[in-house]
């Protein structure tokens, strides 16, 4: 017996052409002596669907693509398809098993995550009862995702006599992740010492990312088979005597490496799912735009991207050298696009209101605002999507102009902070030399008044980082955050800019999720609101 994995990048929405896809799996399984095909979460439907679960024309398209399905699989294949179930006036997040045309069982989901990016309890019921079927002289029990977090969906199974558990999982990447999915699955191994198998989902939704990173567990738990991140593939497990039989283990990938494969599916997938036919972004010979403009061609190929370097009268010479010799290394579309012009006519347009004013942040940010105008005129002639380009530490903090360096349709770093950023530099030109090294170790800069760099406004990004993610992801108050060893200076002053900058955040693009905790749909704080708890 031979179980087939199909770690599928599936299209919110698009019921027919998932299931058009599931049934070539299935059929390139078969043909190579599968019998039995383990689809991710919701693999019907996309993962996740969110308010198209309150539709009832949603459920109605799932069940019609599944009962295509049903009837154009190989009679001697089991299927096991992921997707939104309405029975008796409730709805669940479900699985069925599919095989000689027609379902033969429906398992619901325990356990509904409402946590970070998860809101289950908005849409689905629990279910309580476990599904265990026999196939090819096998007994296998199914379960969903968060149902595997806690024993007792798992030991349900083992009381229905399963031999083997078979899991369906939409798991959203996060670095670090995979260990956490080793350590659940070992725990529910050592308390059933039954083997699992985790077959997840691959590919950029929104501001999430699938990594696949599926995998085996035999009953000591013991790794069998893990199949390669990022990657949309089959993977093969046989099995002998309900036990697995080592196959093939994907090489783990590096952290950068891992960060880097992350945001290109994630800007790839964004791209291609809703139809755009190329990419714009500034390009300033700063680190942050330099590794945008990497990761976009990486992602989306040269001929789909198209770079703009749009200096002021503060855009250092070695800005403007750096640009150009990037655009030349990746030979992309590149235009320079002086605003000093506009500038200028926009300051004399102002010059009455502004009266007896000093040149401040406002003339700072009518330059960033300029060069959002021109990006989004290009994204309008030619259909192209802006990319914006500021990281996790300047968007925590503020650090960016709203309808300027905001001003697009997709903030592909939104959620790296500026330290990985570098770090993601260097990975890149380990690969192959195409960031200028003057842009890596020259100090990060605005370059919107003279003489300007980050750390004028800000502190050192080290601590800058540290801080937001003991206050953004693991929810540290100021004085435990102290008690870590930063002053009390650079604390309060961070977490007051955090704070303070929740109303610049709601209005962000949306841009893929790489820590544990982002801005967006895992961090949803008051913008009107007195956080001092007084």
């Amino acid at each position: 017996m031979k179980l087939a994995i199909a770690q599928m990048n599936s299209m919110v929405g698009a019921m027919q052409k998932n299931a058009e896809r599931i049934l070539a799996l299935a059929n390139e399984a078969y043909a190579e002596g599968a019998h039995l095909l383990l689809t991710p979460e919701l693999s019907l439907c996309g993962y996740p669907p969110e308010d198209l679960l309150f539709r009832q024309d949603f459920y109605a398209a799932n069940q019609r693509a599944l009962q295509w399905l049903a009837q154009q699989l190989p009679g001697e294949m089991a299927v096991i398809i992921g997707h939104p179930h309405e029975v008796g006036g409730k709805r669940y997040n479900a699985a069925s098993v599919i095989h000689s045309n027609r379902i033969q069982a429906t398992y619901h989901k325990h356990h509904l995550p409402n946590y970070n990016v998860f809101d289950e309890e908005r849409y689905f019921e629990a279910g309580d009862l476990p599904v265990v079927f026999e196939w090819h002289g096998t007994r296998y029990g199914i379960l969903i995702c968060a149902d595997i977090w806690e024993a007792g969906p798992a030991l349900q199974a083992l009381q229905a006599d399963a031999q083997f558990l078979l899991i369906l999982n939409a798991s959203p990447y996060h670095m670090h992740k995979q260990q956490t999915r080793y350590q659940v699955l070992h725990d529910r191994i050592q308390e059933t010492g039954l083997p699992m198998v985790y077959a997840n989902m691959v590919g950029g939704q929104d501001e999430l990312v699938f990594d696949g990173a599926s995998f085996c567990m035999n009953h000591r738990g013991e790794l069998m088979l893990e199949l390669p991140m990022f990657e949309d593939c089959l993977g093969y497990l046989p099995l002998a005597q309900h036990q697995p039989v080592k196959a093939d283990v994907a090489t783990h990938l590096p952290l950068e490496a891992a960060v880097y494969q992350a945001l290109q599916l994630g800007l790839k997938d964004y791209v291609r799912k809703n139809g755009f036919p190329a990419v714009v972004l500034g390009l300033s010979g700063g680190i942050d735009s330099a590794l945008t403009l990497a990761i976009a061609v990486d992602a989306l190929g040269k001929e789909r991207v198209k770079a703009v370097m749009m200096p002021s009268e503060f855009t250092a010479g070695i800005s403007v050298e750096d640009a150009a010799e990037m655009a030349r290394l990746l030979q992309v579309e590149y235009s320079v696009l002086p605003i000093k012009p506009l500038f200028d006519g926009f300051c004399d347009t102002l010059a009455t209101e502004f009266a007896g004013k000093a040149f401040d942040t406002t003339e700072e940010n009518l330059q960033a605002r300029i060069r959002g105008m021109l990006l989004m005129a290009i994204s309008n002639k030619f259909g192209s999507l802006v990319i914006t380009t500021g990281n996790k530490s300047e968007t925590a903090v503020g650090y960016s102009t709203l309808y300027g360096d905001m001003a697009g349709g997709f903030a592909l770093i939104k959620d790296v902070p500026k330290t990985l950023v570098y770090k993601l530099a260097r990975y890149r030109n380990s690969l192959s030399p195409v960031i200028p090294e003057r842009i890596i170790t020259r100090a990060p800069s605005a370059e919107l008044r003279a003489d300007q760099t980050d750390q004028d406004s800000l502190p050192p990004y080290d601590i800058l980082d540290a801080i937001m993610e003991a206050y953004v992801e693991k929810d540290l108050g100021i004085e435990a955050i102290i008690s870590l060893g930063y002053t009390s200076t650079d604390v309060r002053r961070v977490t007051r800019l955090i704070d303070r900058n929740e109303y610049k955040r709601r209005q962000a693009a949306v841009g893929v999720r790489i820590t544990e905790r982002g801005f967006g749909k895992d961090r949803r704080y008051p913008i009107t609101c007195n956080l001092a708890f007084e």
